[in-house]
């Protein structure tokens, strides 16, 4: 990282209170948190951000999440943030060589309907945001979203956005060991309805 920053055994009052909130679930701050360590009130900003984004009551599976994720954090060249939405892509049924190809060219796997307009309205709002029209929402409806799944998607996109913005921006290029329990500790969001209605269902043609 091209700043300093306040270790953890030396931080205290606010900054210690955030630090310990992140190391209860992770085991220790992670290099995003200690990039904002200066301010301690926008760590917490960022930590409170994250847990409203991760815990949105929408139907969005833990795959396109992760899609989403990944296809934005790929288009923005973030090595930090592609590598641990990696370990969660296999997770959820992604090979390397699909992983590899979903990295190089958004449309570079086939994906149903659903997950294939998420991915398409991830990469075309972080290439061009500006280009952004009612019709793109539109798609992601026929593609079988409604409204709160949709601001989900957007919400995804967005804060990988920013996160990849401060991390390549302040120079954290860390490739994150697959080992790291941040893997296991991001929260499954209250899906309004769990099961088959938590999946949105594919239109014919959407994607």
């Amino acid at each position: 990282m091209w700043i300093s920053t306040i270790p953890y055994d030396e931080a205290s009052g606010e900054l210690r209170a955030h630090y310990d909130r992140q190391a209860r679930a992770l085991g220790e701050p992670t290099e995003m948190t200690l990039a904002g360590s200066l301010h301690p009130d926008l760590v917490g900003a960022r930590l409170d951000l994250y847990a409203a984004t991760e815990r949105c009551p929408s139907r969005l599976t833990a795959h396109q999440r992760n899609l989403i994720s990944f296809v934005t954090s790929a288009i923005n060249q973030t090595g930090y943030c592609m590598s641990q939405v990696t370990v969660k892509l296999r997770q959820t049924g992604l090979g390397d060589d699909e992983i590899a190809a979903l990295a190089s060219d958004p449309a570079g796997i086939e994906l149903d309907g659903p997950d294939a307009a998420a991915v398409v309205y991830a990469a075309k709002l972080t290439r061009d945001p500006g280009s952004i029209t009612e019709s793109d929402i539109d798609d992601l409806r026929a593609a079988g979203f409604d409204d709160l799944d949709i601001v989900d998607i957007n919400s995804q996109c967005a804060h990988l956005n920013y996160v990849n913005r401060v991390v390549m921006g302040l120079g954290i290029h860390t490739i994150v060991d697959p080992d790291f329990p941040a893997y296991g500790a991001i929260p499954d969001p209250p899906a309004r309805d769990r099961g088959s209605a938590a999946r949105p269902t594919a239109v014919t043609g959407a994607g």
